[in-house]
């Protein structure tokens, strides 16, 4: 056996493994609800806060539409920032919800020292 065909072996035993531990049905439903959040979230910041701040914008009045060119090529940097919003809010809630399991003690706060 070669060695790549230990790695695959080995990586395959830990994955099997991980689902063991952790459970497959619950994957696939914490992936799911996730998936469902992050649309939810993405259509709050798409719907009511971009929005928001592209009042604040002179010119376009639409933070998605900020954008600048250099020569041919256009740089839409204001999609970029509506995205940075989505994600830092998605990551906040994220926190919040490992906070509340920790807080339950439904899952280990490996942050604190034992």
């Amino acid at each position: 056996m070669s060695d790549s065909d230990a790695v695959k072996k080995s990586l395959l035993q830990e994955f099997v493994v991980f689902l063991q531990k952790f459970g497959v049905i619950g994957l696939a439903i914490a992936f799911v609800v996730g998936a469902a959040a992050s649309k939810l979230v993405t259509a709050f910041v798409t719907d009511l806060v971009t929005p928001l701040i592209g009042l604040a914008m002179p010119d376009t009045g639409d933070l998605k539409a900020m954008s600048f060119s250099l020569g041919k090529s256009t740089f839409m940097y204001g999609d970029l920032i509506a995205n940075v919003i989505d994600f830092l809010i998605i990551a906040v809630i994220v926190f919040l919800a490992y906070k509340q399991l920790t807080r339950f003690k439904l899952v280990e706060d490996k942050t604190k020292p034992s």
